[in-house]
């Protein structure tokens, strides 16, 4: 390996990831399509770690900046916050649980028959035209939000998001975008649906993380010093970027509608399929 060179490249990797991670534009696409320009000069099953593990850095992010909500033993909190905390901790696993149930199952074969440029294609257009459709239906009817704020999400809530978490298993979907899609569905006000599907991916991205790593070595592999390094700098530089993505993400939708990212999915998307389409034929 080219030390150096690596390690810019999996900066390069960090930014993507700590971007695309939570605006619901498919962080999977967006690492197809760099991994076709800049390509780390590892092993294919390292590099299927490594685009899985830096997650964690984004996870640290997400842990940080709302670590006073989801602490039930915060002394701030009263009796009441400190039994709405872990109601709400309850809820997040709820809505974990779909996805994990079906991801262990599946991964593979998720991995073999999925994860290509085309199926990442039509994930970012489909879900772009709902996204259109959805805010726009929303508008005519000048809709009135039935869930305001994260608190008021109930127990069915949850599993009804958590289903639609299940969905992001196709590459291209977007975790994000499959459950703030699903958030929106049930009349979940945007800044809601985004904090909500920001907590969800917590014991998600974890779980995937350690799945991953436990496979990777139950197949007999090792990782090097230099490797363990640039998965660290790539987390690092995930985690820093997650922290002023969220934000953005958190500002933008209490005045804005997810349309523009719906238009920006099919766009991207078309992109994607123009590119490996004309690679294909030459």
């Amino acid at each position: 390996m080219d030390t150096f060179i690596n390690i810019i490249k999996a900066i390069l990797f960090g930014i993507v990831e700590g971007i695309t991670e939570w605006l619901p534009i498919s962080s999977t696409g967006h690492i197809i399509l760099l991994d076709e320009f800049v390509k780390l000069d590892c092993s294919a099953a390292f590099f299927d770690v490594f685009e899985v593990v830096i997650q964690l850095g984004a996870i640290m992010a997400v842990i940080i900046m709302f670590f006073g909500k989801l602490n039930p033993f915060a002394p701030s909190k009263s009796v009441e916050e400190k039994k709405s905390t872990w109601s709400l901790l309850v809820k997040i696993l709820i809505a974990t649980i779909p996805a994990a149930a079906v991801g262990v199952v599946l991964d593979d074969l998720m991995d073999q028959y999925l994860y290509n440029a085309w199926v990442v294609a039509l994930a970012l257009i489909s879900y772009g035209v709902a996204y259109i459709f959805i805010e726009r239906k929303h508008a005519a009817a000048n809709i009135e939000y039935r869930i305001n704020q994260v608190e008021e999400i109930t127990y069915k809530d949850a599993l009804k998001i958590g289903c639609f978490q299940m969905l992001s298993l196709v590459p291209g979907t977007s975790r994000s975008g499959s459950t703030i899609l699903g958030a929106m569905m049930i009349k979940t006000r945007r800044e809601v649906a985004a904090g909500f599907s920001f907590f969800m991916a917590i014991p998600v991205m974890l779980g995937a993380s350690f799945l991953k790593l436990l496979k990777f070595f139950m197949d007999g592999n090792t990782m090097s010093m230099e490797e363990i390094g640039i998965i660290l700098v790539a987390s690092v530089v995930a985690f820093v970027v997650s922290l002023f993505a969220i934000k953005f993400l958190m500002a933008f939708v209490k005045k804005h509608s997810f349309e523009f990212f719906g238009k920006y999915r099919i766009v991207l998307g078309l992109v994607v399929l123009g590119y490996f389409a004309i690679k294909l034929v030459f």
